[in-house]
């Protein structure tokens, strides 16, 4: 697996964000990540901020560690890793604002383009659904 925790800086990696909006929107996301895992920032790979960690381990034998969710300033959007997915968040997807999906991801263009509490419903479900799921941790 390519994407490892890092010991880069995470506030070296937010504050070289040359977008002022990307930079601040990263600040606010690591925070708001931070107080739902209560779990200090950590790099992973060269471009992922993730929060927390647990253990998988899938039937064909394959297992590894992988961060509870984290967000990625990626030039296009902001990207969120919500890593259940999203079939259990059809509500909250439809009042969160503009956004778009991918498998586990959620793009968002800007922070003020999106309900910030809807956001906030959606990353602490999800991190529960993880916890849930990978009761082991990291």
């Amino acid at each position: 697996m390519k994407t490892i925790p890092t010991k880069a800086s995470v506030a070296d990696f937010i504050g070289a964000i040359a977008d002022a909006e990307k930079r601040e929107d990263a600040g606010v996301v690591a925070a708001l990540m931070a107080e739902i895992t209560d779990a200090p920032a950590q790099m992973w790979g060269a471009s992922i901020v993730g929060f927390g960690r647990y253990r998988y381990h899938y039937a064909s034998g394959r297992k590894g560690e992988f961060f509870e969710t984290g967000f990625s300033p990626r030039k296009r959007a902001l990207t969120l890793y919500i890593m259940p997915g999203f079939g259990e968040y059809g509500n909250l997807l439809e009042k969160l604002g503009r956004h778009s999906l991918g498998k586990s991801c959620l793009y968002i263009k800007r922070l003020a383009d999106i309900d910030l509490e809807v956001l906030r419903e959606l990353v602490t479900l999800s991190v529960q659904a993880i916890r849930e799921k990978h009761p082991s941790g990291g």
